[in-house]
């Protein structure tokens, strides 16, 4: 079942969306050589309580997981691509790192995720920063080919084209979703498709859009923390995500700051 929300619950989503925003900014900026992925989930962890919200990751438990996730952030690191849980892990110069967050506040979540490269720029390597920047555009442009009775395939093949002209892959079977009163609501995203294809795009509908692009292939393999997806070549890959909702304007962003 797919739910359309009204404007009241729209604008209580966006709270939820400020909360994830804070979090990614905060990480983003304590984010240094040294810095434990443990660490960075620590500081989540007090940004989200501070706000009055809650972690819709911590104790997460889909199917497929052989565990609850442990964790208020993703934190991917390289060929990570999604999905990694925070570890002792220490923050090298140079890596490449992808932080996703979703919080809860007042029954509404709002997700959101950002990749950048830790440490001096001068040490950052161009073509992880090129494969951020598409990786950005993709989003975009999957955000910019929303229209009110348009139709999800539209969303797909924007940021498909975009992976596509820049010659990366994107991991098979893996996309966005609907969120609201839950994380993961229907319907799916294929971060794929075709103009035209898949169901109409009704104001009130809220989607999580999130593309993932890799330099390497499509193939992926999963850890062995049965959690972490990585590129199956080793290849680096990065995400960005924002929490959108549809309106008879357009699309409205709900996770920027």
């Amino acid at each position: 079942m797919i739910e359309l929300k009204t404007e009241t619950e729209l604008a209580a989503m966006r709270q939820a969306g400020r909360v994830v925003a804070q979090v990614l900014a905060a990480v983003r900026e304590r984010a240094e050589v040294g810095m434990r992925l443990r660490e960075l989930d620590e500081l989540a962890s007090e940004v989200i309580a501070k706000a009055g919200a809650s972690p819709s990751f911590l104790g997460y438990h889909p199917s497929w997981a052989p565990t609850p996730y442990p964790g208020a952030i993703c934190a991917s690191v390289n060929d990570a691509v999604v999905h990694a849980p925070p570890n002792g892990y220490r923050l090298r110069p140079g890596d490449l790192l992808s932080v996703d967050c979703a919080a809860k506040l007042d029954g509404w979540h709002g997700d959101a995720a950002v990749s950048f490269v830790v440490g001096p720029a001068d040490q950052a390597d161009p073509a992880d920063l090129t494969l951020i920047a598409q990786t950005e555009r993709a989003l975009a442009a999957g955000i910019a080919a929303i229209r009110p009775g348009g139709r999800m395939g539209d969303i797909s093949q924007a940021i498909g084209q975009v992976a596509a002209e820049g010659g990366y892959g994107q991991p098979d079977d893996v996309g966005g979703h609907g969120i609201g009163r839950e994380m993961h609501e229907m319907p799916h995203l294929a971060n794929e498709g075709r103009a035209g294809r898949g169901i109409r795009l009704h104001p009130g509908l809220v989607l999580a859009i999130e593309p993932m692009l890799m330099a390497g292939g499509h193939r992926t393999r999963t850890g062995a923390d049965g959690w972490t997806l990585y590129t199956k070549d080793g290849a680096r890959a990065a995400h960005a995500e924002h929490t959108v909702a549809i309106t008879k304007d357009g699309p409205r962003v709900l996770t920027l700051p």
